[in-house]
């Protein structure tokens, strides 16, 4: 099963650009078929035009997506790298609380 080529196909409003633009520009003496080619060669123009334009807009986006998926990992490994051990932390209070009862306990026993 053969694809339709697109490649050839131009669309309707960039032929009728090209053909107002020659038609713009036509001098004098100029012949019909004079004016079809200089109008063929301005579709052409467009058309690559806009083709180098959607490659370098693609081309941007994937620099941005590049990027942004560098900026994501970077955020994230430094997420994980400041946050602070939470069991260290959860253990202190109640290692102080049973040093005070052993403190508080030790001075009664002591104090009589």
């Amino acid at each position: 099963m053969a694809k339709h080529s697109t490649k050839n196909k131009a669309s309707k409003q960039i032929k009728e650009d090209a053909t107002k633009i020659a038609l713009g520009i036509q001098k004098p003496g100029q012949t019909k078929q004079q004016t079809k080619l200089i109008a063929q060669g301005i579709q052409k123009g467009i058309e690559l035009y806009k083709k180098k334009h959607s490659e370098k807009a693609r081309e941007l986006d994937k620099k941005l997506k590049k990027v942004s998926t560098r900026q994501s990992l970077t955020e994230s490994s430094m997420n994980n790298t400041v946050k602070p051990s939470t069991d260290k932390y959860n253990k202190l209070p109640w290692i102080l609380l049973a040093l005070s009862w052993i403190g508080f306990i030790a001075y009664i026993v002591i104090g009589r």
